[in-house]
């Protein structure tokens, strides 16, 4: 149990907030992908992505190890929800805070040596989580973020519709249930770790979270202590959830896509997500060295991905009117 201990001052302060970020909603999707018994209401969603991530998810999953606490991702990356400024958070987070974030991380024997230059500042180690976080990002929420952030959304304003009404202490009480219990002045949070919160005049920030299922969680800025923490809710029990939310919202995409530039190359721009060298690309796909840098060629003459050389190699990385095509099967006008 976590429990949130409230002044007069931190109700006056508290205050709602859309999401938690395309970071950490990211992060949430490739566990609950994990997750056997996730409920029937995101089984549709599950069917849609899985499959679609292999190797790309790699370096997010080694930060989920089976027993103990996970990493903060929010706390790296920001509660932005734009996954390029979340990318960029990452890269340039501050080397104490990714030793605060991950040095108590019950890492697997086959992942605590590249998580040992992870917390050294490895620079190549953090690209690999950062191209992991827009990889897994582009399959797991982009197809389905406008629905979710309308979903989110909503929520957010039934939040502040309640603190209207009554104020702080009705929303609170609203937000009651199963995973959180407002017993003036404390907030209890149902969590596994016990912990006191004293918000000691910072407030808090409310906000609704979609691909966090399992329990409410309290995301906190630990190198910046005068920052108000974030109650992550999730916003359904699972049951309840519309599950036209993933009502072909990828597979039509997916499909016109294709359709578009053909199986092959639409599958060489899906992986560009990240950057992708040349050699990767035919590994992936299991298609020749010459056929993976012709598809890159022509994509590249299409202003869908750039190509630059890094040494030996070439890197190859999706462009916004590439990524517009991903995720509307069209570009912007």
């Amino acid at each position: 149990m976590k429990r949130i201990h409230f002044s007069a001052e931190d109700l006056a302060r508290t205050r709602v907030a859309t999401t938690i970020g395309v970071a950490a909603e990211t992060f949430d999707t490739v566990k609950l992908l994990k997750d056997r018994d996730a409920s029937l209401a995101f089984r549709r969603w599950q069917v849609s992505v899985r499959g679609r991530l292999g190797e790309q998810a790699g370096p997010l999953a080694a930060l989920m190890p089976s027993h103990g606490p996970l990493v903060d991702i929010a706390s790296l990356a920001g509660h932005t929800a734009s996954i390029d400024e979340a990318v960029d958070n990452l890269l340039t987070a501050p080397r104490p805070l990714l030793r605060l974030e991950l040095e108590n991380l019950d890492f697997h024997p086959a992942h605590r040596s590249w998580a040992r230059n992870l917390v050294d500042g490895d620079r190549e180690a953090r690209l690999q989580v950062a191209v992991a976080l827009r990889a897994c990002h582009q399959v797991t929420v982009a197809p389905y973020w406008g629905r979710v952030r309308s979903r989110l959304s909503e929520v957010r304003a039934s939040y502040a519709g309640a603190m209207a009404e009554g104020g702080v202490e009705r929303l609170l009480s609203t937000l009651s249930g199963p995973l959180v219990r407002w017993r003036p002045p404390v907030l209890e949070v149902v969590h596994p770790r016990e912990a006191d919160i004293h918000l000691n005049g910072r407030g808090l920030v409310i906000a609704p979270t979609m691909f966090s299922t399992q329990q409410a969680e309290v995301l906190q800025a630990p190198l910046d202590p005068g920052r108000p923490p974030v109650l992550a809710v999730p916003t359904i029990d699972g049951a309840r959830l519309d599950s036209t939310l993933w009502e072909a919202a990828g597979e039509s995409v997916d499909q016109s896509l294709d359709d578009l530039l053909g199986r092959t190359r639409a599958a060489v721009l899906r992986a560009t997500v990240g950057g992708c060298g040349t050699t990767d690309l035919a590994r992936r796909l299991d298609i020749s060295p010459a056929t993976a840098s012709h598809h890159a060629s022509v994509l590249r003459n299409a202003r869908l991905i750039t190509t630059r050389r890094e040494g030996r190699a070439v890197l190859h990385t999706i462009t916004p009117l590439g990524l517009a095509l991903l995720e509307h099967g069209h570009p912007h006008p």
